[in-house]
């Protein structure tokens, strides 16, 4: 593969693993309600006020309390 296709084929997987910024902007917990942090790094959305992480998938957030992960205290 020419160094120009990777490039570009990195670039679609980075930018298909981003989360639409006005989609954060209107996403809350699904169990408290309140705001979510986003973790670009480990691709998760944190709710500090509900302990929970959830997972982002292929850049969708998978808001279900049954796929996040508990935070560690």
């Amino acid at each position: 593969m020419s160094d120009q296709k990777k490039d570009t084929a990195e670039n679609g997987a980075r930018r298909s693993s981003e989360v639409d910024p006005k989609l954060l902007e209107i996403l809350v917990c699904p169990v408290t309600r309140g705001p979510l942090e986003y973790d670009r790094e480990a691709q998760e959305l944190v709710s500090r006020s509900a302990g929970l992480a959830y997972p982002i998938r292929e850049g969708v957030p998978i808001m279900l309390p049954e796929e996040a992960r508990r935070l560690e205290d």
